[in-house]
């Protein structure tokens, strides 16, 4: 890869190995990058050890999502998902298990798939994207076996809420929607950019991030970024953060969210930004917490760079891997 390329390389997702030692990273050129936690983080670990033990092209465009089973790793492109056994990779063997493809209306355009979430429940794989639906899949037989019809524009991400059989799911046309997954039906619909407390006009109303914790769910973007109770549906806390908010995620008794801006903010339930820790990438698209071994317990962040900058205690980087 050529100077040019690396510097305009974006990293747009990521995922743990189900072992937790190996860290998957997705690009904007298609490219997936092995790094291997447990060299990185040893006693002898040099910058050999900061660089991936294997690069290989998994999609003509970027890989937009990337997600761990605990056999797999699956990675979503321009409409299709592939899945990667993970004792193959770790091997060095690249060779995709199987390769899908949600059943579109068009055969003409073929919509980016921006977003994946597992359900455990029912052993299914929930997927959204350009064509402005989510498609349900069955990751036991490959089948894709529902639609989810609501959104107006593209979706953008997802969670699944195990508990309430619900997916969430918010897009470009600033609604989260709450689907019950027995029915296929959106059971409620929440217009975040229409509350006076979110709202940012100068923004947009897209809706960027969504997670969810039992009864609780975090979602921003145009909007800021807010807490919602899933009970009594409203926000009971807004984040004073500047510029779109990429990923948030619960940690702990904190929310940890990334966007446009060169830091990971640590915010309290109550609405306050706690910290902003410094990153190498000038703007953030991921963020994960490595939960799959206490050993290996990190935080890593992706961007507008070929750096990925790794965090192994929340209040400092430590160091960097490279693509």
């Amino acid at each position: 890869m050529g100077l040019i390329e690396l510097l305009h390389m974006s990293v747009f997702s990521q995922s743990f190995s189900p072992c937790g030692k190996f860290l998957a990273a997705g690009n904007n050129y298609g490219e997936i990058a092995l790094f291997s936690l447990s060299a990185a983080l040893g006693p002898d670990a040099n910058e050999l050890s900061q660089k991936p033990i294997l690069t290989f092209t998994a999609h003509e465009g970027p890989v937009f999502s990337l997600l761990s089973t605990d056999s797999h790793l699956l990675s979503a492109g321009n409409g299709e998902i592939s899945a990667w056994s993970w004792a193959e990779l770790i091997k060095k063997n690249v060779k995709a298990a199987w390769t899908r493809r949600p059943n579109y209306k068009s055969s003409l355009e073929i919509p980016e798939i921006n977003a994946m979430a597992l359900n455990p429940a029912d052993n299914s794989l929930a997927v959204g994207g350009g064509d402005n639906n989510v498609h349900i899949m069955d990751l036991e037989n490959g089948a894709f076996k529902s639609v989810l019809q609501g959104h107006t524009d593209y979706i953008h991400c997802l969670s699944v809420r195990e508990r309430a059989s619900e997916v969430l799911s918010g897009g470009e046309d600033g609604a989260v929607r709450i689907w019950d997954t027995r029915t296929s039906q959106c059971v409620h619909c929440v217009e975040v950019y229409k509350y006076e407390t979110c709202a940012r006009p100068q923004h947009g109303k897209w809706i960027s991030c969504l997670t969810t914790d039992s009864d609780w769910m975090l979602c921003g973007g145009g909007p800021s970024l807010s807490l919602w109770h899933l009970r009594s549906m409203s926000p009971t806390s807004v984040f004073p953060l500047s510029g779109c908010q990429r990923q948030a995620t619960f940690y702990q008794d904190m929310i940890l969210t990334v966007g446009e801006g060169q830091c990971v903010s640590h915010c309290l339930m109550g609405g306050e930004v706690k910290a902003q820790i410094p990153c190498t990438p000038h703007s953030i698209n991921t963020l994960a917490i490595n939960t799959n071994s206490t050993e290996h317990r990190v935080l890593t962040v992706g961007g507008s760079s070929d750096h990925i900058d790794v965090f192994t205690n929340l209040s400092y980087k430590a160091f960097s891997l490279r693509f």
